[in-house]
């Protein structure tokens, strides 16, 4: 297990297939969210890639950083693979960055799918420039310390979220959500159903169709007859 505040616990496996992986690339954050009881995601993280990359979609290896010390982001980085997901609790220090251009060149060569900062990046002009997906809390010129402590595949928190190693993650222009692999499957029928309801619904608009929304109506008069 080694001392705490060094360890590096094993990955649980990567038990998402892909197929589940691809299918989530066509669904929102903002729908998964809603499918979520609107109480899960990262708050506060924003991407730093170029405008209109494809979404963000892997599995999560979770790294445990003191503010500002990216010493075993280093070491997650040498042991993730194609298709892993760089997620670090920084405890939304901004600092000292955690990542820059050089971590960015070595995360894409192992095919890592992306960097999930909470915590500040660097070199910015490198992701906004490429669609490797970045999202962090801000931005720090300050580098980062190589000392520790620091922890990988342990639960961390994200934005307010808890996140485990293994879980699913997806991120776009609104944002990062992460999915538990235990609820992958659930959250992904429930999503792509209502992707589904919004693109009828879209395309009614378009076509001048009637948009009534009776449940406005209903609700105005439950809320006035309470008062």
């Amino acid at each position: 297990m080694g001392k705490i505040g060094f360890r590096i616990q094993q990955h649980p496996g990567r038990s998402i297939d892909a197929e589940t992986l691809v299918q989530y690339s066509t669904v929102g954050s903002a729908q998964i969210s809603d499918c979520m009881g609107r109480l899960y995601g990262a708050v506060g993280l924003k991407p730093f890639h170029r405008p209109g990359s494809a979404r963000l979609v892997g599995t999560a290896v979770t790294v445990k950083v003191r503010p500002g010390d990216n010493l075993m982001i280093h070491k997650a980085i040498a042991l993730a693979g194609a298709g892993d997901v760089i997620v670090v609790d920084g405890g939304g220090e901004q600092t000292n960055a955690l990542v820059g251009e050089l971590m960015y060149m070595q995360a894409l060569g192992r095919g890592i799918a992306g960097f999930v900062i909470d915590g500040a990046i660097r070199d910015a002009d490198t992701f906004f420039q490429n669609d490797f997906p970045c999202f962090g809390r801000g931005i720090s010129h300050r580098g980062p310390y190589k000392e520790g402590p620091g922890e990988i595949n342990v639960p961390v928190c994200i934005g307010g979220q808890v996140v485990n190693a293994g879980d699913v993650v997806v991120g776009d222009a609104d944002g990062v959500v992460f999915i538990a692999a235990a609820d992958a499957q659930h959250v992904l029928a429930q999503a792509l159903k209502k992707e589904s309801v919004e693109v009828e619904t879209k395309k009614k608009i378009l076509s001048g169709g009637s948009n009534d929304k009776p449940w406005i109506d209903a609700v105005i008069a439950q809320k006035g007859e309470a008062l």
